[in-house]
């Protein structure tokens, strides 16, 4: 009996581990502010030094709302862009996960 509580009690730690970590994650406006304002700006017009540096598009535009893909999106989150070999946007995969990514992308959707 006492061989069997052990995988019930690992797997019931694990659960508890995860709802723990889950309940300490960033907000995507956090994760915003932290990770991609430098460049965007915390109001996502590309105003900062960096944005007008590397000329990154208002993302609070029409224009821009309307040609964001989702898909296209997630994909430059995780891979990020080189020009000309440099990197200019590092990949988040590392630091975020997809839903993390996808809750970013979601909110650049609120920008105004």
């Amino acid at each position: 009996m006492k061989s069997s509580l052990k995988p019930c009690l690992a797997v019931a730690t694990l659960a508890t581990l995860l709802a723990a970590s889950s309940a300490f994650a960033a907000s995507a406006a956090e994760n915003f502010d932290n990770s991609c304002a430098k460049c965007h700006g915390a109001d996502g017009k590309a105003q900062s030094k960096m944005g007008k540096k590397l000329k990154v598009r208002d993302m609070t535009t029409e224009e821009y709302k309307k040609e964001l893909d989702d898909a296209k999106a997630l994909a430059v989150l995780k891979e990020g862009i080189k020009r000309d070999g440099k990197e200019v946007k590092k990949s988040f995969a590392a630091e975020f996960t997809d839903e993390e990514l996808k809750a970013l992308i979601a909110h650049v959707r609120t920008l105004k």
